[in-house]
């Protein structure tokens, strides 16, 4: 592997979430996983990591921004829980960022953040997963699902989750999620601009559509639990550059945008 694909590999994969069966899958396994030894996989994440913390620092002087993440409703001693796909899983992702967040500006509050989204993830495969919440026992559950549902099979092909059986996991889920707090969050965007010229999704033979996730969107702006809007934020816009040359997966700067709208929205929560 080239050092480019490795880096962005150990930016999205969680090898000890995707590969759960695999006991003892330490640090050391891991890199093996990646091709690499432990100590350059050690620096790779110190070095997300470090980044994370600087975009959180970077929002926090915006005033408004601080202000807000003092009014996030979050309590002291309370367990925050993301169940997702790529768009949380990433290291660089809008929920590692709210964590810094919250971290640096009420760094007495003692909120632990547990991040359990898997790359490549559908709410079929979530669901089968949905156990942890019996073992983090979360007070808040954030949960960005539904986009890799409607990856099609083909340009024009059929979604790899039908729309109703998404919807039918979108239930069982919530009711999974018990006395928790629920929030949905909504699909991002996707640039189907980008997506036609990424010649991997081409020779694999899979496609997105935007229309998709706009559907994915008004199904979960039906629900009865708060909804937080990230796909008008990543909607694709000329001079921004939110999306990575695969048009699926957001920049940094995307995951900025999204991280922002998620505490102005938490932040009016009572």
């Amino acid at each position: 592997m080239t050092n480019e694909l490795t880096a962005k590999l150990i930016r999205f994969q969680k090898p000890e979430l995707s590969l759960p069966y695999l006991q003892g899958l330490d640090d050391a396994r891991i890199a093996g996983l990646f091709g690499i030894d432990l100590d350059e996989y050690r620096a790779q994440l110190a070095d997300l990591e470090t980044r994370t913390r600087a975009a959180a620092a970077d929002l926090l002087t915006e005033p408004e921004v601080a202000e807000q993440v003092d009014r996030l409703p979050f309590a002291p001693g309370q367990r925050v829980l993301a169940f997702g796909e790529s768009s949380t899983a990433d290291r660089l992702s809008w929920f590692e960022i709210l964590k810094q967040l919250v971290w640096l500006r009420r760094p007495g509050d003692g909120i632990a953040f547990t991040n359990l989204a898997v790359s490549g993830a559908t709410t079929t495969q979530v669901l089968k997963g949905s156990g942890a919440l019996g073992f983090v026992r979360p007070d808040w559950v954030l949960c960005q699902l539904g986009a890799n549902d409607t990856q099609r099979v083909g340009a024009d092909g059929v979604r790899v989750v039908s729309a109703g059986e998404t919807v039918r996991n979108f239930d069982l889920l919530r009711e999974r999620g018990g006395a928790a707090r629920w929030v949905w969050l909504t699909p991002t965007d996707v640039d189907e601009s980008l997506l036609a010229e990424f010649a991997p999704f081409r020779a694999a033979g899979i496609s997105w559509r935007a229309k998709d996730q706009l559907d994915t969107a008004a199904a979960l702006d039906a629900r009865p639990e708060v909804v937080i809007d990230t796909l008008t934020v990543t909607r694709p816009l000329p001079g921004q550059r939110l999306f990575e040359s695969d048009g699926v997966h957001l920049t940094p700067a995307g995951q900025v945008a999204v991280a922002r709208a998620v505490v102005t929205e938490l932040a009016r929560l009572e």
